[in-house]
Parts: C-alpha cells; structure tokens; sequence
C-alpha cells in the first residue's frame, strides 16, 4: 500500500523505520515546520523531517496541514492509507476521508483511558501500573475514534515517562505492522470505544512539575518518574550552611516506606539525608541541578556539601 505519514515527534520515528524496511511505500511524510531550538534558537526540523531528508524520503512541512494546497499535494500522493504519529495538528475531516482505506493514529495508552497529548507522562505520575497502544481510526474528537488493535505492558517501579516512551515506540512498529496488513486484505476488526471508562491526559506545562513536598511520597515519586525528562519535576535547594539557593530538577526518587512521624517541615533533608514529605520520606537516586549534569545523590551532597536541615522549597510561577 501507499503510505502518507503525518509526524514531528521521535515517537514515530521506529514505525518509519519498519514502514521502509517493509512492501509498504512512503508516499509522503508530512511534518510541522522547523522551530527555534537550543541557546542561539536557531531553527531546528523535526526528527521526522530529519529522518526523512537522511532516507531521501519525499517530505513537507507545513504549519497547516488542512491548507487546500497541503491537502493537494497529499493527494497528490496517492495515499491508500493515511498514518498518523505525534504530529501535532489537528486533521481536518477532508483530509481524514481522502485516502481510500482511512487515516489511523498510533497513540501511546490503553484506550478510552488516557485521551489527550501526554499520555505516557500521565499513566506514571497517576501510579498507574500497566498501559500500552492502541491503533485508532481517526475521530472529530481526539483519540476517540474505532480501536483497530491494542497492546499492553506493565510499568517498572523506577522507569521513567522519557524510558517508557522509548519502548513504547519500540513496541509500535510491529503493532502498525500488523495492522496494515489487515486493513489491506480487509480483515481489520473495528472496536467503539467505552466512553464510560475514557480519562484525559493534558499537555503539559512547565508549572506541572513544581514539586510540593506536602503531598505523600508516593504521590512525588510517581511525579518525578513521570516528569522526567519534560517538563521535569524542580524545586529550590535550600543550603542552611549559605542560604544560598539553587534550582534543582529530580529525576528518580525511591519511596522510603515504614517511616515514623516526620519532626521536620516537609522539603528538608533529615538525618539520613532523605527528604522530609507530607506522609514518609524520599530517598533521592539521580537529580540535575542548573547548570550542571545528571548525577547521584552523592555527587551533590559531596558538591553542594548537603547536611541534614537543608531543605527544597517549592518553586514559584
């Protein structure tokens, strides 16, 4: 079949990976416009515009893919199937009925649960313990459209939102696969969704990840998996020593369980050099303060000198 595939981001990067190494044939790739990245914001494509370019695959870019001259050049293409990734946009109804066999979208939940832009960041940050993908026609509303296929897998203890999407993506390329070749020889099984059990996923902002000790360990825990590497969960180190403070992102904390009363304010660093929270306490693995790369907590308590009674402190908007 001929394939046109609508992505930006690194998520969709494996199923273009087995698209080319499969019968099917890349019609066209269609990508959002290249954007200011990095401290001089210089302009930076896609990671599917850049895959494509290094593959000689046909691609455009646009920051309006239902443009009638967009949808004119998709046409052009020929597409059987329409595939859609991480893109960003929302598909307009006439680009969703122009290819013959539909427009499908791979989207990283179990759906109904998880509709929305962040659903791997949230399945960790909720303490969910399993989810997975699901390969969906497309619908006027998002992610609500007829399941095509599912798959599932459980959620590691300590695997963070930036690990599960990359076995998430991983995980797609076969599913997709799969799928194709039943929509080709008219075998695909389509499901309606149980809008009685749908849960929504937002985009993140950046304010998502200020980190509030007073809430449970647990609760943290799960927000530092599921905060990292994006918008990352940040707070404010606190020296008792200096006063001096610096801003810190945590990555991997671990729930100290079995713990008595806490005697100090939640955010502070008790005798063992865990922190302090509204019910137990947090053993910190891995942080990256500003300015500085990812490390253990050791390599901070031994270079920012940590002692018992520093603290973290919520961030500010």
């Amino acid at each position: 079949m001929k394939i046109a595939y609508l992505g930006s981001g690194e998520f969709g990067v494996p199923c273009l990976e087995a698209l080319k190494a499969s019968r099917h044939d890349l019609s066209l790739v269609v990508t959002q416009p290249a954007q200011p990245s990095g401290r001089g914001r210089k302009p930076r494509p896609t990671r599917v515009a850049h895959w494509a370019e290094t593959h000689a695959e046909p691609f455009l870019e646009t920051a309006n893919v239902n443009a009638p001259e967009v949808i004119e050049k998709i046409a052009d293409s020929e597409p059987d199937v329409t595939v859609v990734i991480a893109f960003g946009q929302k598909i307009g109804k006439t680009l969703v009925d122009l290819p013959p066999k539909g427009a499908i979208n791979v989207h990283a939940s179990l759906l109904p649960k998880l509709r929305g832009a962040a659903p791997i960041n949230w399945a960790i940050i909720r303490g969910e313990t399993e989810t997975g993908l699901s390969i969906i026609t497309l619908a006027e509303r998002m992610d609500a459209g007829d399941i095509l296929a599912q798959c599932s897998t459980t959620i590691d203890v300590l695997e963070t939102a930036g690990e599960l999407h990359d076995r998430l993506a991983h995980m797609a390329a076969p599913l997709l696969l799969e799928t194709l070749e039943k929509i080709d020889a008219g075998q695909a099984t389509y499901t309606k969704q149980d809008e009685r059990q749908a849960s929504r996923a937002p985009k993140l902002k950046k304010s998502d990840g200020f980190l509030d000790f007073s809430h449970p360990a647990y609760v943290l825990a799960d927000q530092i998996r599921g905060f990292w590497p994006w918008p990352g969960a940040s707070a404010r180190f606190v020296s008792t020593r200096t006063g001096k403070t610096t801003r810190v992102t945590l990555a991997l904390a671990e729930v100290i369980w079995g713990t008595t009363a806490a005697s100090s304010p939640p955010g502070t660093f008790d005798g063992d050099l865990n922190v302090v929270c509204g019910d137990g306490r947090l053993s910190i693995r891995k942080l990256k303060p500003a300015g500085a790369g990812l490390m253990t907590l050791g390599d901070f308590v031994n270079g920012w000198r940590v002692q018992p009674g520093d603290r973290f402190v919520k961030m500010e908007e």
